[in-house]
């Protein structure tokens, strides 16, 4: 059922341009996995599903690499030592709790598109402080930062929901390579079921990918994704 679930993550994540690490964080939780398999776990697969989506987006023409650059900059070395740093249990399932609870209402609530009397790009020391936050967040707990990012190209104004999408796809991608780099640099193993865990998150990875690059998620099933998303943070947040 784990194996399940990963992969109906993969694809909904995929097919607007996210790794899928809250889902599987999601899933985790309610599977009871231990905190110290849960991050690794996410990296790998993060980084699995969000170079094909990654790819994808970037075919059809979405990729913006100088909105990409600077995020990216400042993003990389945080997440690095974010994923160094190992939380003790209690206050990572609190942190990851918050952040599938912050998931959750992000595919619950539809973030308008960029308006026409907006748009432009962010100022770099604006990109650079937002990069570092996400990125250092991205890292201690396992996300890719996609869920915080794109709702912010979108809010500002700086992208539109494919070309965020394409983005945010991208920043997870590296985001999760410096995580997963600092945590086998503190920790040195990743859990052996991934063995399982990967081919699901591929294919439903390239699944999601194929459908998002030319089609949006439809809404019913962000809305199943994001009760599931509610339940785990919950769950965490309470235990």
């Amino acid at each position: 059922m784990l194996t399940g679930l990963i992969f109906a993550a993969a694809m909904l994540y995929a097919s607007v341009g996210h790794g899928g690490a809250s889902g599987y964080l999601a899933a985790m939780a309610l599977f009871g996995v231990a905190p110290e398999v849960m991050k690794p776990t996410a990296l790998v697969l993060n980084i699995l599903v969000s170079a094909l989506a990654a790819g994808s987006f970037a075919r059809a023409g979405f990729f913006d690499f100088r909105l990409f650059a600077p995020f990216a900059l400042a993003s990389v070395p945080m997440a690095f030592v974010g994923g160094a740093i190992q939380a003790p249990s209690g206050v990572y399932r609190v942190i990851v709790g918050v952040v599938l609870l912050f998931a959750a209402t992000r595919f619950l609530i539809d973030v308008p598109a960029a308006r026409s009397d907006k748009g432009g790009r962010p100022a770099l020391g604006v990109s650079l402080a937002w990069g570092a936050g996400i990125g250092l967040l991205s890292g201690l707990t396992g996300v890719g930062g996609g869920i915080f990012l794109t709702p912010l190209l979108l809010l500002a104004g700086w992208a539109d929901a494919r070309r965020a999408s394409a983005v945010s796809a991208a920043f997870i991608f590296v985001n999760s390579i410096a995580g997963l780099a600092g945590h086998l640099a503190s920790v040195g193993q990743v859990p052996d079921a991934i063995r399982f865990w990967a081919p699901a998150a591929l294919v439903g990875g390239f699944l999601g990918a194929r459908v998002g690059s030319r089609h949006l998620a439809p809404k019913s099933l962000r809305r199943v994704l994001a009760l599931v998303l509610l339940v785990a943070g919950l769950k965490l947040v309470a235990s």
